[in-house]
């Protein structure tokens, strides 16, 4: 009995498999010398969920693999010197599967990691990802730059007899008519406890880290690199619930993060939020945006907390961005302990004009909400706008806060089609305009702000068609010009309560359109 038990040893062994649930890859038929062995890597997948489960281990080297399938209890181990990279064959990612692509569930190429209804998953170690994603890029960007119609590619015509049934919104059909829908790096579609830590991903064809319909994930302690790119977003969970994101360090062609939950009727059809999501303890680097909420929000986002992050260099800071036609809820969402540097546009943008439809329409399941935000406690230099709220008239973004803010920029706050909305603490100085303007706008409250650098014959609030609005608490230390300026025929109930304006010339403008008497005390 003990021959056979150790023959069965030696027999397991030698076929890549170990009893303490480590698959090693150099002896299950893989190399780390660079030459393509995707069968050898996924049979060891494979061998290890016949198992119940395991480790597969990547030791230190160079791998080349096409896209991997990942199973319930797998644990991919890329140990430190080792760098698993993607074939650039776009054949090697046929045939097409179903994937959730920038908010539509569509049949596409196959992500580079992919899991569909698993569950316990996790990518670790210290070694590098590397997507090879330039192969994909130059073929967008030459179907993008191309100044004549093209032949369509194998993979276009593909991809129109897949999903040549889908219908999209007319803005829309700019991105579908390319017909050449990179996959993300990484996609679990409906899977369960997902972790992705200590890994470096770099070069991803598409968005990086892209959960759909997932529960239960943590991403801690990752870096992606993906340098001059197209959509080549850090990470975007859609429509996923308790999300922890934590100690990563992104910088990418687009945003760093992004928060989602489908787009138009596709994203209301399947009706799955976004709920429940923590980010904290992050640096942002080069991106479109530090932390974005949206567009594709149409199955609403809900009870998201952000902290204790950096973004530097960003073009934006926090950006909410959607428009007529998706519909859902953007809620709940607190915002705290954020430092941002050299922000090439925004430090805060809430733009409910995202798509540019300027056509009003009834409030129904298209119309799109963003209420309950509460940003506090963040340090911003070198910014060109401090910040701009946007509402569409049917629906203005209301219950918005900023408190204990400092904002150092080139232009201001800026708040339109809006209520209900507060800054207590705020301190802006900018170098052009006012460093508040609200118009058309109701119920605000303007509550101990100020600029330290006040702008000659420029008010540092200027008011424009609002009502209910309060300014209090205000004390200009510096020489000042005009404090407030309020105009507008559709102005009312405007109060100035408890200043102290000793340094100011001109405590209150008014416009010529203005047809009531502003009450100050």
């Amino acid at each position: 009995m003990k021959k056979l038990v150790l023959i069965l040893c030696v027999f397991v062994s030698t076929m890549g498999w170990a009893n303490n649930g480590w698959f090693n890859i150099l002896e299950s038929g893989g190399n780390n010398k660079g030459e393509l062995c995707t069968e050898a890597i996924q049979g060891a997948i494979d061998k290890a969920s016949e198992f119940g489960g395991g480790t597969v281990y990547f030791p230190a080297g160079e791998y080349l693999t096409g896209p991997l399938t990942l199973k319930s209890n797998i644990v991919l181990h890329v140990e430190a010197g080792a760098l698993v990279k993607f074939s650039t064959n776009f054949d090697h990612y046929l045939p097409f599967v179903e994937v959730r692509w920038e908010g539509t569930v569509i049949q596409t190429f196959k992500p580079l990691l992919h899991a569909r209804d698993a569950k316990n998953i996790t990518i670790t170690g210290r070694g590098t990802i590397d997507g090879q994603g330039r192969a994909w890029w130059e073929e967008i960007w030459r179907i993008e730059s191309a100044k004549e119609k093209l032949e369509p590619t194998k993979y276009q015509k593909m991809t129109e007899e897949a999903n040549g049934h889908i219908q999209t919104a007319d803005y829309y059909k700019r991105t579908r008519s390319y017909l050449f829908h990179r996959p993300p790096l990484f996609q679990a579609f409906k899977c369960e406890d997902i972790t992705i830590e200590g890994v470096t991903i770099q070069n991803s064809p598409f968005w990086t880290i892209n959960p759909a319909f997932c529960n239960n994930i943590t991403i801690d302690n990752v870096s992606i690199y993906n340098p001059y790119s197209p959509n080549t977003d850090g990470i975007n969970p859609t429509s996923c619930s308790n999300v922890r994101i934590s100690n990563c360090h992104i910088s990418v062609g687009d945003d760093c993060i992004t928060i989602k939950s489908g787009r138009d009727a596709d994203g209301r059809k399947w009706a799955t939020p976004t709920e429940n999501v923590t980010i904290t303890n992050c640096t942002m680097l080069s991106g479109h945006g530090g932390v974005v909420i949206g567009s594709e929000m149409s199955g609403s986002i809900k009870k998201i907390t952000i902290a204790n992050c950096v973004f530097d260099g960003t073009d934006r800071g926090i950006r909410l961005k959607a428009a007529r036609g998706r519909g859902g809820v953007v809620e709940d969402i607190r915002v705290s302990n954020v430092v941002m540097n050299n922000i090439q546009k925004e430090a805060f943008m809430f733009n409910l004009f995202y798509d540019k439809n300027t056509v009003e329409e009834p409030v129904t399941e298209r119309t799109p909400i963003f209420r309950n935000i509460h940003i506090s406690n963040v340090t911003a230099t070198n910014v060109n706008t401090a910040g701009r709220v946007i509402g569409i008239p049917e629906m203005p973004i209301h219950n918005l806060s900023f408190t204990n803010i400092n904002v150092e920029a080139e232009q201001g706050f800026s708040v339109t089609t809006a209520r209900d909305i507060e800054f207590h603490d705020v301190k802006v100085n900018t170098t052009i305009g006012s460093a508040f303007k609200v118009e058309e706008s109701s119920n605000i409250i303007l509550d101990h702000v100020s600029t330290q650098a006040p702008l000659k014959d420029t008010p540092v609030v200027k008011l424009n068609n609002v009502s209910n609005v309060l300014l209090n608490n205000n004390f200009p230390m510096q020489l000042t010009d005009v404090y407030v300026e309020v105009d507008g025929k559709d102005t009312k109930s405007v109060f100035l309560k408890n200043n102290v304006f000793e340094n100011v010339k001109t405590p209150l403008k008014t416009g010529k359109e203005l047809k009531v008497k502003i009450k100050v005390e």
